[in-house]
């Protein structure tokens, strides 16, 4: 017929261009025009190639209304036997309002079937097709509707199949990443791997945790983080950013069995996930909770850990090299770590009512920390201490709690956990072995985070009797001890002190302390016993002059008229 008339049957398929990376499920599930035709007879001649070959059908209709539009879906290759044009109904204005009406009610093929009615497809039937780019294929007597009708139902269910056997593989891959040393990570580059995103896992704290794939900076997220990790229940956050491959930014929450946020799988792409896509995705964050809750919630290594210490309880000092080693590695992945490095004691202590507590503060938190006041769940906070320093070593005490970290508790965690209304002694790094005296160091300097109401690191204190203490029960110490010398007038007041301080300094020696002074020794011996009678103490006594000795260190340092 010369209107790029070809035989259906010698046509290449066109199933669409290869996922890259040779991806099972990038590609979009159904059957294609092309396809379809090359599975049928090749007796059906193509009249006019409307250039739809690669697109997906929706269904086979046949149809002899004069009108079928009504009853049509878009994506549909319409059959007809060409009852609407017996007779010449409606001549070539008809045949071109039909074929206009099929376009725009998104039919993708016409396919014309010649008997009864016509022994060839009538000239204005493809004249109008070719006019409108319609795919017109002649399908001859021998070659019944219902033969194509089945056949596009055969590939439609071959392909369902092929896409099920994908999506087990990819399945596949995800358990393996699961069981990986680094689990998460892995996770993350076969989920981009699988699908055309790129990938971000981020923790309770807004912290990236593991990534696939170029992504955006943390800061761009914040909107849709704040969504994430402020609401409750499943859900998926959308959002969209001017930047190559991340048109469509979406974000799905991690939650605990109690609905609480322990992180957030955010991705971004710039065209929409196919159906199959979705469903890898789903399956990526079902395994990522149940990551994140099993690094919260608990594993085997703690108890593995903890019964070879209670059972063997010398194996610390009198253990050989290889139960050591494996304690090390017990204790590395209760740290949620995959190898034994350096640890830090942590001891938290609540601070004082109205030092950073809940004014301020998020509505949600405070609700949080009434609720452990309460003593309402006790398992929570715990779990809310484990998810904060990443570790399952956490114990809840009478002062409020302890844990063992492989983090460095660097000032951004140290600020969100005093916005809770926490003060914090931070061990510095140790092994181990060492763990016990790590532990003793950090409880020496509770007391004074408890007096103080501010956080101490342990790296940055100056270990001696004053540098303990700190300024503000130094000075408290100052006050109290010395109050009836400091209370007297500033003349007599500066002369005790000084008379006091240079015979401490040299260790109750009168003639030392006289020298020093440039008085005579006498009057030392009457200015101290002047100072040990308004004390009401006996000098005599070390301790007693010790604690002086102290208190004299923060004298300087008391508020004027104090």
């Amino acid at each position: 017929m010369g209107r790029n008339a070809q035989q259906v049957g010698v046509s290449e398929p066109a199933g669409g261009t290869p996922p890259a990376g040779g991806s099972a499920v990038e590609h979009q599930s159904g059957v294609t025009l092309d396809q379809l035709l090359a599975k049928l007879p090749s007796e059906l001649e193509m009249l006019h190639d409307g250039g739809y070959g690669s697109g997906l059908l929706r269904w086979v209709e046949p149809s002899e209304l004069e009108d079928p539009t009504p009853y049509l879906l878009d994506g549909e290759f319409l059959l007809t036997a060409g009852l609407p044009f017996v007779g010449g109904a409606g001549g070539g204005a008809g045949v071109d309002a039909y074929v206009r009406r099929l376009v725009q009610a998104g039919v993708v093929a016409l396919g014309f079937g010649l008997e009864p009615y016509f022994s060839a497809v009538p000239e204005t039937v493809v004249d109008a097709c070719v006019r409108h780019n319609l795919t017109l294929v002649q399908v001859p007597s021998t070659v019944p509707f219902a033969a194509i009708g089945l056949e596009f139902s055969r590939l439609l269910e071959s392909d369902n199949a092929k896409l099920f056997r994908h999506l087990a593989d990819t399945n596949r891959q995800l358990m393996r990443a699961v069981l990986s040393a680094r689990p998460e990570h892995e996770l993350l580059a076969a989920l981009a791997q699988r699908v055309p995103v790129w990938a971000m896992l981020l923790g309770a704290d807004g912290r990236v945790r593991a990534r696939a794939g170029s992504g955006v900076e943390v800061a761009a997220l914040q909107p849709l983080l704040g969504r994430l990790l402020g609401g409750s229940g499943p859900r998926v956050e959308m959002d969209s950013l001017d930047r190559p491959g991340s048109r469509l930014v979406f974000g799905h929450p991690l939650r605990s069995t109690r609905d609480a946020n322990l992180g957030a799988l955010v991705l971004g792409s710039d065209v929409p996930l196919t159906p199959a896509q979705n469903s890898v995705v789903s399956s990526a964050v079902g395994l990522l909770e149940l990551l994140v809750r099993q690094r919260t919630s608990g594993s085997l290594a703690p108890s593995q850990l903890a019964t070879s210490l209670l059972l063997h309880p010398d194996s610390l000092s009198a253990g050989g090299a290889r139960h050591i080693n494996g304690l090390r590695d017990l204790l590395a992945q209760s740290t949620s770590s995959t190898r034994s490095g350096p640890l830090r004691i942590v001891q938290g202590s609540r601070a004082a009512q109205g030092i950073g507590a809940e004014q301020g503060n998020r509505p949600e938190q405070a609700a949080g920390r009434a609720a452990g006041r309460a003593g309402e769940s006790p398992v929570r906070e715990l779990l809310q201490w484990r998810r904060l320093f990443d570790t399952k070593l956490v114990e809840l005490t009478d002062y409020g709690f302890a844990a063992i970290t492989r983090l460095r508790v660097d000032d951004a965690l140290l600020g969100e956990i005093e916005k809770l209304g926490w003060r914090l002694v931070i061990g510095d790094a140790t092994e181990l072995t060492d763990l016990s005296s790590a532990y003793q160091r950090v409880t020496a300097l509770r007391q004074r985070v408890q007096t103080t109401g501010k956080s101490a690191r342990v790296g940055e204190v100056t270990w001696t009797v004053a540098g303990l203490l700190g300024e503000e029960a130094g000075t408290m110490l100052a006050g109290r001890l010395l109050e009836p010398v400091l209370s007297q007038d500033s003349d007599r007041r500066t002369a005790h002190l000084s008379v006091l301080r240079a015979w401490l300094g040299e260790n109750g020696n009168w003639d030392a302390t006289a020298k020093a002074l440039g008085l005579h020794r006498n009057s030392v011996r009457r200015q101290i016993n002047a100072v040990a009678e308004l004390l009401d103490t006996d000098l005599n006594q070390a301790q007693v002059r010790a604690e002086l000795w102290i208190a004299l260190q923060y004298v300087d340092e008391l508020p004027p008229g104090a």
